[in-house]
């Protein structure tokens, strides 16, 4: 390995790091795609059967909405610590790969930046996979914490609604819109909780508190 693929190597592998948002976005496109397609006539709904849309739910809800901004937030915030630690790297990379061209430079010298530079790539690279388990473990807990919300809103939905069978709606084509209780449970939700303080999940700490009983 030359001293120009170095960071390289160990960089090249993770790339800048965003939170998906892609459920959020997704969870509209049913309901766009319906209005796209232009009005469709509807039997009676069957009594008892209801439809739900938990995604849509999430994503449209003040709350979701939040959540997805605030993800975006600590995402941005992780990229920028990675970027600034990269950048950092690959310039001392092309130092080296310069000094090599250089009279009078150093094989031993050059050599042990080289030897630096690679366990300094090496610990970005884990630091950014750790990172990224991080956005990941805070989105999850962030949605769970919405879905905890919402969970008895759905039921006191089903119930006024005196539902008897509820289908998701990702297993349903076409449905008549009386039986859809997603908006019913958005608003229930909206009027429950808009926000809530979250930050980015630390994982690093772990390590070391499950070692501490052990030191004893």
């Amino acid at each position: 390995m030359t001293l120009k693929t170095i960071a390289a190597a160990a960089l090249g592998g993770t790339a800048a790091l965003a939170l998906s948002t892609a459920a959020f976005a997704q969870a509209a496109a049913p309901a766009a795609a319906a209005a796209a397609a232009g009005p469709t006539t509807h039997g009676a709904p069957p009594p008892g059967v209801c439809i739900f849309n938990a995604q849509q739910a999430v994503a449209t809800s003040t709350v979701g909405k939040f959540v997805q901004t605030r993800l975006t937030q600590i995402s941005g915030v992780v990229n920028s610590e990675l970027n600034t630690e990269r950048t950092a790297i690959e310039t001392e990379d092309k130092a080296i790969s310069a000094a090599q061209g250089q009279a009078g430079a150093s094989a031993d010298a050059l050599e042990k930046r080289a030897s630096d530079l690679q366990v300094r790539a090496n610990a970005w690279q884990r630091k950014a996979q750790l990172r990224q388990r991080e956005l990941e473990a805070t989105q999850q807990k962030a949605i769970a914490r919405v879905g905890s919300e919402l969970d008895p809103l759905l039921v006191a939905a089903y119930q006024q609604k005196q539902c008897s069978l509820l289908l998701d709606r990702g297993a349903t084509i076409f449905f008549a819109p009386a039986m859809d209780i997603t908006p019913a449970v958005v608003t229930a939700l909206n009027a429950k909780i808009t926000q809530f303080t979250f930050d980015r999940e630390r994982l690093d700490t772990a390590p070391a508190a499950a070692a501490a009983p052990a030191a004893r």
